[in-house]
């Protein structure tokens, strides 16, 4: 199903919004003569700079062109081994939306673990330990976690950390998939160093296209024993971009006069008013605690039916009849209003 400017709202993902008026004056700006080309330019450089504003002195931002790309980059600084290990939850978008990209670019073996919400625990990380040493096992090198997890909810600063001291304590590292990092930290009220550099992640991606940007995306590496090797692994994983100035300059932007937490708030506050408005909806309820911008519901197939014959979104579990509803930058309290008036419609015939 095709849509464009004659149908509503799409609430399907916060990929399908267009670009925020500010990512592309920073755009045009940085589109003036020319400028070395594969980050030798000034707009790289004040991203990187900013990177370490926002982050600690300690972090070194370097940007790739989409989410999955940051992910094999991040997670490649990590793996050393053939027989190497990812540990994460069985909903990570690592394990269900990236083609096997792991296990096909970086040769290892996903050791997925079934959660609560979506949110890994310490102890699965220990649970998973059992092999370690065994010759007829893979070996356990990395915990990767998504913030906000898959299905919208988001680990506590404290929750993080005690991820992270239990990967340590095994010689792991924590990776963290920050696609939406900011609408976690937009929900937690906290800074976005809190839930990175404080909490003892190692190495994180940061999304920018969920939240305003036109592909840009970073990989953000807080041990400095891993930057060494970014570069070559950028290059070798098709994420090095030749015109790095646009890139970078959205990045910027985002990280600039807090943009970022103005656009991931407001999402987040629009699927806040999704969540709210069909509270009183026969046959319709919350699946997931909605913590971000996505409001997973359970809907007759009736009612989801109708609703998709004007509005695009994902069945998340037909089985189950569990919907999921995305909310972006650019949506207003009206496209939130208007597709309730459907949703109270469809649900009373």
């Amino acid at each position: 199903m095709l849509i464009d400017s004659t149908y509503p709202k799409s609430f399907a993902s916060d990929n399908h919004a267009g670009v925020h008026p500010t990512i592309l004056e920073a755009i045009a700006a940085a589109n003036h003569g020319d400028a070395p080309a594969y980050g030798g330019d000034s707009w790289t450089s004040a991203f990187e700079e900013k990177v370490r504003e926002v982050f600690g002195a300690g972090a070194e931002g370097f940007a790739v062109l989409n989410g999955a790309g940051a992910n094999m980059v991040g997670l490649a600084l990590m793996l050393g081994r053939r027989y190497d290990a990812i540990i994460c939850p069985d909903s990570a978008h690592i394990a269900t939306h990236e083609a096997g990209a792991a296990e096909r670019l970086l040769g290892v073996k996903l050791m997925t673990a079934p959660t609560e919400h979506g949110k890994l625990r310490p102890d699965d990380i220990r649970s998973s330990l059992g092999g370690i040493g065994n010759p007829n096992e893979s070996q356990p090198a990395v915990v990767s976690i998504s913030q906000a997890t898959e299905l919208g909810t988001c680990y506590s600063p404290d929750e993080i950390g005690a991820l992270a001291e239990a990967a340590h304590a095994a010689g792991l590292r924590l990776h963290l998939d920050g696609a939406r990092l900011a609408n976690a930290a937009a929900f937690l009220g906290c800074d976005l160093k809190a839930i990175t550099t404080d909490a003892g992640v190692d190495v994180f991606s940061f999304g920018g296209t969920k939240n305003g940007a036109l592909a840009a995306e970073a990989v953000v590496v807080l041990d400095p024993s891993l930057t060494e090797a970014v570069p070559f692994l950028r290059r070798q994983s098709l994420q090095l971009a030749s015109k790095m100035r646009f890139i970078s300059a959205q990045l910027s932007a985002l990280l600039t006069d807090d943009l970022w937490l103005q656009n991931a708030a407001h999402a987040n506050n629009m699927a806040m008013r999704l969540a709210d408005g069909i509270a009183d909806v026969h046959g319709v309820s919350l699946a997931e605690p909605v913590e971000s911008n996505a409001v997973f519901a359970t809907i007759p197939p009736a009612v989801a039916e109708t609703l998709q014959r004007r509005y695009l979104f994902h069945h998340w579990d037909e089985t189950a009849g569990i919907v999921r509803w995305m909310t972006a930058f650019d949506t207003t309290p009206e496209h939130v209003d208007d597709f309730l008036d459907d949703i109270r419609k469809a649900a009373a015939m």
